[in-house]
Formats: structure tokens, C-alpha cells, sequence
């Protein structure tokens, strides 16, 4: 299932979910060159957090295959700005498009809640919060973990608490046929984390690498412990009467 749109109306300009995803276009033309090796094995080894490197599990020197005749070599000292970094790799266009789409979709109502600098502070510890599980569940992890997924799963995660009946169209594909679906946000939402969790916990100490399901989980569950410090009342009150008012008016013209 993939979803398409909500029926939430923003109050305010979504500057810093707009600021957010133009770092990481930014990123992924200037320090990962469009995707294109061997700009992007570079940006991955160097900005992305492998586990065992970071928390000195791995033997320096040692060699990280990538694929396609391209590797990392573990350093005697992980750079500690990793775990920042890596929210602003990604491994291919679709996985940018993914994640950016998501943060765009979920994003501007959540900002709407907060501000713009509550919005970012709380971003960013939800990203910490997807590192910290992924280390956990994978210490001595040899592939690099990259991409904004995390982050944004503590975004889905404060959607689904602030905004729990917003209208979420979904399209659901059954092989080559697909048609759409209109959803309570946490119907989609619970079902992704759902999806994440099974598949985490699967997976739980694997070391060969694929997607970081945990971070998944941990900046998910990150968002909904932190979501209540840190959107404003006010702010929250007058989003939820605006939709209000809006539903309403749908209604009625329908």
C-alpha cells in the first residue's frame, strides 16, 4: 500500500519539512553525485554509519564489499558525526524519492503542531532514536546504515498520535492490477509499523546488511514518546478545528 495524499490542511508554510528535504536533494546531488559511483560508494562509506566501525566491533582495516568492484575500509576511529550524516544518504533515486515523499505527505502537519525549530530539534532526535535500536540490534553490523527513513518513521509515528482519523488515500496493488482506498491515519500508519516491527524483530542481530528495520521501529517509537513535548497547544488546537471545518465543508459539497 502505498499512500497518496491526506485530507489535512496546513495552517502554516512548511519551511522546515521544505528545508529537510532540500538538504537531502542537496546531499544526494553534490556529495553523492546523483547516484552515480564513485561519488556515491564515497559519500556512503564516509558520511554513513556502519555499527561494528562505530562501536569498535569491526577490525580496522578491514574491507567492506559494496558491490560493483566498491568497498569501505573500516577506520581505527569512527567519525562521530555519523549518526547525523547518515540521514542524509541514500542508496539509489527511488529510495530518495521514497523517503522524501513520506516526509513531504506526513511532515507539513506535524510541523504544524510544532514550529519550525521544535520540528527540527524533534526530527533530528527521532533520527538518533532510529540509530540507537539499529545499533543495538545490529552491533557488529558490517554495511553501511544510510537514508532518512528513521527520522521520518518518528514523524509517522507523531502523525499517527496527533492526527489518528485524518483521511489517508491509499493505493493498494494486487500484482498487475491496483485501485485506491481511503484510510483512517492510524490504520496505514499502524500497519507500517506493524510491518516494521515483524520484520525487525526477524532480523534481530543480522550483520549481512539490507534495510535498517529497526531504525524503522526506533525512530517510530521515538516520535510517539517525544511528540508531546513538543508540539505547542495552541498550534495543535487550531490544526485539528481547521480540518474539522474543512471535513465538514467536503460534506457538504459532496
Amino acid at each position: 500500500m502505498i499512500p497518496i495524499r491526506d485530507e489535512n490542511p496546513s495552517l502554516h508554510t512548511s519551511f522546515a519539512t521544505f528545508a529537510i528535504i532540500g538538504l537531502n536533494l542537496i546531499s544526494w546531488i553534490w556529495l553523492q553525485g546523483l547516484g552515480m559511483n564513485p561519488k556515491l560508494a564515497q559519500s556512503i562509506c564516509q558520511f554513513g554509519l556502519i555499527p561494528g566501525e562505530f562501536l569498535g566491533s569491526l577490525k580496522p582495516g578491514t574491507a567492506i564489499n559494496l558491490g560493483n568492484g566498491v568497498g569501505c575500509i573500516i577506520q581505527d576511529q569512527a567519525n562521530l558525526l555519523t549518526p547525523l550524516t547518515s540521514m542524509f544518504m541514500h542508496g539509489g533515486w527511488l529510495h530518495l524519492l521514497f523517503n522524501m515523499w513520506f516526509l513531504a505527505l506526513f511532515g507539513d502537519n506535524v510541523e504544524d503542531a510544532m514550529g519550525f525549530f521544535r520540528f527540527i530539534i524533534f526530527y533530528l532526535l527521532c533520527g538518533f532514536g532510529a540509530v540507537a535500536l539499529q545499533l543495538f540490534s545490529s552491533p557488529g553490523g558490517s554495511l553501511p546504515m544510510i537514508g532518512a527513513s528513521g527520522a521520518i518513521g518518528g514523524v509517522m509515528g507523531a502523525y499517527a498520535l496527533l492526527y489518528p482519523k485524518a483521511p489517508v488515500h491509499m493505493l493498494v496493488f494486487l500484482g498487475f492490477f491496483f485501485f485506491r482506498i481511503v484510510v483512517p491515519a492510524y490504520f496505514m500508519l499502524g500497519y507500517w509499523f506493524l510491518l516494521q516491527l515483524i520484520s525487525a524483530l526477524s532480523s534481530f542481530g543480522d550483520t549481512r546488511g539490507g534495510v535498517a528495520f529497526a531504525a524503522h521501529v526506533g525512530g517510530f517509537l521515538t516520535g510517539v514518546v517525544l511528540v508531546k513535548f513538543f508540539c505547542s497547544t495552541e498550534r495543535l488546537a487550531a490544526c485539528r478545528s481547521r480540518r474539522g471545518k474543512m471535513s465538514r465543508f467536503v460534506q457538504r459539497i459532496r
